[in-house]
Protein backbone atom coordinates (compact mmCIF):
# COMPACT_ATOMS: atom_id res chain seq x y z
CA UNK A 1 0.00 0.00 0.00
CA UNK A 2 1.40 3.38 -1.05
CA UNK A 3 0.19 6.22 1.14
CA UNK A 4 -0.43 9.89 0.37
CA UNK A 5 2.64 10.60 2.48
CA UNK A 6 4.79 8.61 0.04
CA UNK A 7 3.36 10.66 -2.83
CA UNK A 8 4.14 13.88 -0.96
CA UNK A 9 7.65 12.69 -0.17
CA UNK A 10 8.25 12.01 -3.85
CA UNK A 11 6.93 15.44 -4.81
CA UNK A 12 9.01 17.30 -2.23
CA UNK A 13 12.14 15.40 -3.28
CA UNK A 14 11.54 16.58 -6.84
CA UNK A 15 11.06 20.14 -5.59
CA UNK A 16 13.94 20.32 -3.13
CA UNK A 17 15.79 23.63 -3.09
CA UNK A 18 17.99 24.67 -5.97
CA UNK A 19 18.89 28.17 -7.00
CA UNK A 20 17.00 30.42 -7.18
CA UNK A 21 15.55 29.18 -3.91
CA UNK A 22 12.46 31.40 -4.14
CA UNK A 23 11.36 29.57 -7.29
CA UNK A 24 11.30 26.24 -5.46
CA UNK A 25 9.70 27.79 -2.39
CA UNK A 26 6.88 29.14 -4.54
CA UNK A 27 6.49 25.84 -6.41
CA UNK A 28 6.01 23.94 -3.12
CA UNK A 29 3.50 26.43 -1.73
CA UNK A 30 0.25 24.73 -2.78
CA UNK A 31 1.46 21.30 -1.71
CA UNK A 32 2.11 22.60 1.81
CA UNK A 33 -1.41 24.06 1.80
CA UNK A 34 -2.94 20.60 1.61
CA UNK A 35 -5.38 19.17 -0.93
CA UNK A 36 -7.26 15.90 -1.21
CA UNK A 37 -4.69 14.01 -3.37
CA UNK A 38 -7.58 12.49 -5.33
CA UNK A 39 -5.60 12.13 -8.53
CA UNK A 40 -2.69 10.14 -7.04
CA UNK A 41 -5.27 7.98 -5.29
CA UNK A 42 -6.89 7.20 -8.65
CA UNK A 43 -3.51 6.25 -10.13
CA UNK A 44 -2.55 3.93 -7.29
CA UNK A 45 -5.94 2.26 -6.84
CA UNK A 46 -6.33 1.68 -10.57
CA UNK A 47 -2.92 0.03 -10.57
CA UNK A 48 -3.92 -2.18 -7.64
CA UNK A 49 -7.22 -3.11 -9.29
CA UNK A 50 -5.42 -4.71 -12.25
CA UNK A 51 -3.04 -6.55 -9.89
CA UNK A 52 -0.16 -4.18 -10.55
CA UNK A 53 2.52 -2.98 -8.17
CA UNK A 54 1.50 0.47 -6.84
CA UNK A 55 5.09 1.26 -5.91
CA UNK A 56 5.90 1.32 -9.63
CA UNK A 57 3.04 3.78 -10.11
CA UNK A 58 4.32 6.19 -7.46
CA UNK A 59 6.25 8.49 -9.86
CA UNK A 60 3.16 8.77 -12.07
CA UNK A 61 0.90 9.46 -9.09
CA UNK A 62 3.25 12.23 -7.99
CA UNK A 63 3.57 13.59 -11.53
CA UNK A 64 -0.18 13.82 -12.00
CA UNK A 65 -0.63 15.61 -8.68
CA UNK A 66 2.08 18.06 -9.76
CA UNK A 67 0.21 18.61 -13.03
CA UNK A 68 -3.00 19.31 -11.14
CA UNK A 69 -1.29 21.92 -8.98
CA UNK A 70 0.31 23.49 -12.04
CA UNK A 71 -3.18 24.03 -13.49
CA UNK A 72 -4.38 25.56 -10.21
CA UNK A 73 -1.63 28.19 -10.30
CA UNK A 74 -2.70 29.32 -13.74
CA UNK A 75 -6.40 29.11 -12.82
CA UNK A 76 -5.80 31.41 -9.87
CA UNK A 77 -4.00 33.94 -12.08
CA UNK A 78 -6.80 33.89 -14.67
CA UNK A 79 -9.55 34.11 -12.04
CA UNK A 80 -7.63 36.71 -9.98
CA UNK A 81 -8.21 34.62 -6.84
CA UNK A 82 -6.38 35.73 -3.71
CA UNK A 83 -6.77 32.51 -1.72
CA UNK A 84 -6.52 28.79 -2.40
CA UNK A 85 -7.02 26.14 0.31
CA UNK A 86 -7.24 28.95 2.86
CA UNK A 87 -3.79 30.29 1.96
CA UNK A 88 -2.66 33.17 -0.26
CA UNK A 89 -2.36 32.15 -3.89
CA UNK A 90 1.13 32.12 -5.37
CA UNK A 91 0.59 35.17 -7.54
CA UNK A 92 -0.83 37.18 -4.63
CA UNK A 93 2.18 36.26 -2.45
CA UNK A 94 5.07 36.38 -4.94
CA UNK A 95 3.57 38.19 -7.94
CA UNK A 96 2.35 37.00 -11.33
CA UNK A 97 5.80 36.53 -12.97
CA UNK A 98 6.95 34.20 -10.17
CA UNK A 99 3.65 32.32 -10.26
CA UNK A 100 4.01 31.72 -13.99
CA UNK A 101 7.62 30.59 -13.58
CA UNK A 102 6.75 28.21 -10.73
CA UNK A 103 3.89 26.80 -12.79
CA UNK A 104 6.24 26.25 -15.71
CA UNK A 105 8.67 24.50 -13.38
CA UNK A 106 5.93 22.19 -12.13
CA UNK A 107 4.94 21.32 -15.69
CA UNK A 108 8.52 20.27 -16.43
CA UNK A 109 8.64 18.26 -13.19
CA UNK A 110 5.61 16.24 -14.36
CA UNK A 111 7.70 14.78 -17.17
CA UNK A 112 10.78 14.43 -14.99
CA UNK A 113 8.75 12.22 -12.67
CA UNK A 114 7.19 10.20 -15.48
CA UNK A 115 10.29 9.38 -17.47
CA UNK A 116 12.26 8.32 -14.38
CA UNK A 117 10.90 4.71 -14.33
CA UNK A 118 12.34 4.10 -17.80
CA UNK A 119 15.80 5.38 -16.92
CA UNK A 120 15.95 3.50 -13.61
CA UNK A 121 14.87 0.31 -15.37
CA UNK A 122 11.68 -0.27 -13.38
CA UNK A 123 9.32 -0.05 -16.38
CA UNK A 124 9.65 -0.78 -20.12
CA UNK A 125 9.66 2.09 -22.58
CA UNK A 126 6.22 1.17 -23.99
CA UNK A 127 4.49 1.65 -20.63
CA UNK A 128 6.27 4.93 -20.01
CA UNK A 129 5.53 6.27 -23.50
CA UNK A 130 1.85 5.29 -23.27
CA UNK A 131 1.63 7.06 -19.91
CA UNK A 132 3.34 10.19 -21.21
CA UNK A 133 0.94 10.21 -24.18
CA UNK A 134 -2.03 9.96 -21.81
CA UNK A 135 -0.88 12.88 -19.67
CA UNK A 136 -0.04 14.96 -22.74
CA UNK A 137 -3.49 14.36 -24.24
CA UNK A 138 -5.08 15.25 -20.91
CA UNK A 139 -3.10 18.49 -20.67
CA UNK A 140 -4.32 19.54 -24.11
CA UNK A 141 -7.90 18.82 -23.02
CA UNK A 142 -7.39 20.82 -19.81
CA UNK A 143 -6.29 23.85 -21.84
CA UNK A 144 -9.30 23.50 -24.13
CA UNK A 145 -11.66 23.15 -21.18
CA UNK A 146 -10.15 26.14 -19.40
CA UNK A 147 -10.60 28.39 -22.43
CA UNK A 148 -14.21 27.26 -22.79
CA UNK A 149 -14.74 28.05 -19.10
CA UNK A 150 -13.38 31.59 -19.36
CA UNK A 151 -15.28 32.22 -22.61
CA UNK A 152 -18.68 31.11 -21.26
CA UNK A 153 -19.41 34.35 -19.34
CA UNK A 154 -19.41 36.18 -22.68
CA UNK A 155 -21.32 33.44 -24.51
CA UNK A 156 -25.06 33.99 -24.63
CA UNK A 157 -26.36 30.48 -25.31
CA UNK A 158 -24.42 27.90 -23.31
CA UNK A 159 -26.15 24.51 -23.41
CA UNK A 160 -25.88 21.60 -20.95
CA UNK A 161 -23.87 19.80 -23.64
CA UNK A 162 -21.46 22.75 -23.82
CA UNK A 163 -21.04 22.57 -20.06
CA UNK A 164 -20.27 18.84 -20.14
CA UNK A 165 -17.73 19.43 -22.91
CA UNK A 166 -16.06 22.11 -20.79
CA UNK A 167 -15.86 20.12 -17.55
CA UNK A 168 -14.88 17.04 -19.52
CA UNK A 169 -11.77 18.91 -20.58
CA UNK A 170 -11.14 20.89 -17.44
CA UNK A 171 -11.75 18.15 -14.86
CA UNK A 172 -12.54 14.70 -16.27
CA UNK A 173 -9.65 14.49 -18.70
CA UNK A 174 -7.12 14.46 -15.88
CA UNK A 175 -9.17 12.06 -13.73
CA UNK A 176 -9.41 9.73 -16.71
CA UNK A 177 -5.67 9.98 -17.40
CA UNK A 178 -4.92 9.08 -13.78
CA UNK A 179 -6.95 5.87 -13.93
CA UNK A 180 -5.65 5.05 -17.39
CA UNK A 181 -2.02 5.49 -16.39
CA UNK A 182 -2.49 3.45 -13.22
CA UNK A 183 -3.91 0.66 -15.36
CA UNK A 184 -1.10 0.89 -17.94
CA UNK A 185 1.61 0.77 -15.27
CA UNK A 186 -0.22 -2.14 -13.65
CA UNK A 187 -0.05 -4.16 -16.87
CA UNK A 188 -3.77 -4.02 -17.71
CA UNK A 189 -5.14 -5.19 -21.04
CA UNK A 190 -6.73 -2.78 -23.50
CA UNK A 191 -10.31 -3.37 -22.26
CA UNK A 192 -9.33 -2.83 -18.64
CA UNK A 193 -7.56 0.42 -19.51
CA UNK A 194 -10.63 1.61 -21.42
CA UNK A 195 -13.08 0.77 -18.62
CA UNK A 196 -10.97 2.43 -15.94
CA UNK A 197 -10.59 5.54 -18.08
CA UNK A 198 -14.37 5.61 -18.62
CA UNK A 199 -14.99 5.12 -14.90
CA UNK A 200 -12.82 8.08 -13.99
CA UNK A 201 -14.19 10.30 -16.76
CA UNK A 202 -17.77 9.94 -15.50
CA UNK A 203 -16.62 10.29 -11.90
CA UNK A 204 -14.90 13.55 -12.83
CA UNK A 205 -18.09 14.98 -14.35
CA UNK A 206 -20.00 14.06 -11.18
CA UNK A 207 -17.26 15.60 -9.03
CA UNK A 208 -17.43 18.92 -10.89
CA UNK A 209 -21.23 19.11 -10.85
CA UNK A 210 -21.22 18.52 -7.10
CA UNK A 211 -18.55 21.22 -6.74
CA UNK A 212 -20.86 23.61 -8.58
CA UNK A 213 -23.73 22.68 -6.28
CA UNK A 214 -21.58 23.27 -3.21
CA UNK A 215 -20.67 26.67 -4.65
CA UNK A 216 -24.24 27.83 -4.03
CA UNK A 217 -25.31 25.64 -1.10
CA UNK A 218 -22.32 25.20 1.24
CA UNK A 219 -21.03 27.68 3.77
CA UNK A 220 -17.84 29.71 3.36
CA UNK A 221 -15.88 27.51 5.78
CA UNK A 222 -16.80 24.25 4.04
CA UNK A 223 -16.26 25.71 0.59
CA UNK A 224 -12.92 27.39 1.37
CA UNK A 225 -13.96 30.53 -0.51
CA UNK A 226 -16.88 32.98 -0.32
CA UNK A 227 -20.26 31.47 -1.15
CA UNK A 228 -21.47 32.62 -4.54
CA UNK A 229 -17.98 33.13 -5.97
CA UNK A 230 -19.04 31.38 -9.18
CA UNK A 231 -21.89 33.87 -9.56
CA UNK A 232 -19.61 36.86 -9.08
CA UNK A 233 -17.14 35.42 -11.59
CA UNK A 234 -19.89 34.89 -14.17
CA UNK A 235 -19.43 31.10 -14.30
CA UNK A 236 -21.96 29.31 -16.50
CA UNK A 237 -22.32 26.21 -14.36
CA UNK A 238 -24.87 23.51 -15.18
CA UNK A 239 -27.07 25.05 -12.49
CA UNK A 240 -26.94 28.50 -14.07
CA UNK A 241 -27.44 27.12 -17.59
CA UNK A 242 -30.61 25.33 -16.50
CA UNK A 243 -31.94 28.30 -14.52
CA UNK A 244 -31.44 30.78 -17.36
CA UNK A 245 -33.50 28.53 -19.65
CA UNK A 246 -36.21 27.68 -17.13
CA UNK A 247 -37.12 30.88 -15.26
CA UNK A 248 -39.50 33.71 -15.93
CA UNK A 249 -38.06 36.79 -17.65
CA UNK A 250 -37.96 38.85 -14.45
CA UNK A 251 -36.05 36.17 -12.54
CA UNK A 252 -33.73 35.68 -15.50
CA UNK A 253 -33.00 39.42 -15.49
CA UNK A 254 -32.18 39.26 -11.77
CA UNK A 255 -29.80 36.37 -12.34
CA UNK A 256 -28.07 38.13 -15.22
CA UNK A 257 -27.73 41.28 -13.13
CA UNK A 258 -25.76 39.39 -10.46
CA UNK A 259 -23.89 37.06 -12.81
CA UNK A 260 -20.38 38.41 -13.31
CA UNK A 261 -20.83 41.32 -10.87
CA UNK A 262 -17.72 41.23 -8.69
CA UNK A 263 -19.28 43.84 -6.41
CA UNK A 264 -22.57 42.03 -5.81
CA UNK A 265 -23.43 42.17 -2.11
CA UNK A 266 -24.49 39.21 0.00
CA UNK A 267 -28.18 40.07 -0.29
CA UNK A 268 -28.00 40.01 -4.09
CA UNK A 269 -26.12 36.71 -3.98
CA UNK A 270 -28.64 35.18 -1.56
CA UNK A 271 -31.52 36.31 -3.78
CA UNK A 272 -29.87 34.80 -6.86
CA UNK A 273 -29.26 31.51 -5.06
CA UNK A 274 -32.92 31.41 -4.05
CA UNK A 275 -33.90 31.78 -7.72
CA UNK A 276 -31.56 28.90 -8.60
CA UNK A 277 -33.18 26.81 -5.90
CA UNK A 278 -36.81 27.65 -6.75
CA UNK A 279 -36.23 27.11 -10.47
CA UNK A 280 -35.31 23.48 -9.83
CA UNK A 281 -31.80 24.07 -11.17
CA UNK A 282 -30.03 22.70 -8.09
CA UNK A 283 -32.18 19.57 -8.03
CA UNK A 284 -31.57 19.15 -11.77
CA UNK A 285 -27.82 19.29 -11.17
CA UNK A 286 -28.09 16.76 -8.34
CA UNK A 287 -29.95 14.40 -10.66
CA UNK A 288 -27.31 14.77 -13.37
CA UNK A 289 -24.52 14.13 -10.86
CA UNK A 290 -26.31 10.95 -9.75
CA UNK A 291 -26.55 9.77 -13.38
CA UNK A 292 -22.82 10.17 -13.86
CA UNK A 293 -22.13 8.42 -10.56
CA UNK A 294 -24.21 5.46 -11.71
CA UNK A 295 -22.49 5.34 -15.08
CA UNK A 296 -19.09 5.55 -13.42
CA UNK A 297 -19.83 2.61 -11.15
CA UNK A 298 -21.11 0.55 -14.09
CA UNK A 299 -17.65 0.69 -15.65
CA UNK A 300 -16.15 -1.09 -12.65
CA UNK A 301 -18.43 -4.13 -12.91
CA UNK A 302 -15.97 -5.86 -15.24
CA UNK A 303 -13.36 -6.02 -12.46
CA UNK A 304 -13.13 -8.56 -9.64
CA UNK A 305 -14.67 -7.64 -6.31
CA UNK A 306 -11.45 -6.88 -4.46
CA UNK A 307 -10.55 -4.12 -2.01
CA UNK A 308 -9.21 -1.76 -4.67
CA UNK A 309 -12.54 -1.91 -6.53
CA UNK A 310 -14.41 -1.18 -3.31
CA UNK A 311 -12.07 1.74 -2.60
CA UNK A 312 -12.79 3.25 -6.01
CA UNK A 313 -16.54 2.81 -5.55
CA UNK A 314 -16.30 4.55 -2.20
CA UNK A 315 -14.34 7.36 -3.82
CA UNK A 316 -17.22 7.97 -6.24
CA UNK A 317 -19.64 7.91 -3.30
CA UNK A 318 -17.49 10.53 -1.63
CA UNK A 319 -17.67 12.70 -4.77
CA UNK A 320 -21.46 12.58 -4.72
CA UNK A 321 -22.17 12.73 -0.99
CA UNK A 322 -20.26 15.84 -0.01
CA UNK A 323 -22.55 18.09 2.03
CA UNK A 324 -24.94 20.12 -0.07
Amino acid sequence: MVSALKVDDYIFNLLEDRKPVVLYEASRHLFHAGGKRLRPYLVLKSCELVDGNPHLALPFAAGLEILHNFTLIHDDIMDKDSFRRGNPTIHSKWGVPMAIASGDLLFAKVYQAMYAPYFDGSLPSESVLKSIKAVTDATISICEGQVLDISFPDTRDVSPEDYILMVGGKTSALFSACAKIGAIVGGANRREVKMLASFAWDAGIAFQIVDDILGVTANDTTLGKPIGSDLREGKKTLIMVYALKNTASREKENLLRVLGDQNADSQDIDAAIEILRSSGAINYAKKKAAEYVKSSKESLKVFPDIQARQDLLELVDYFSSRDY
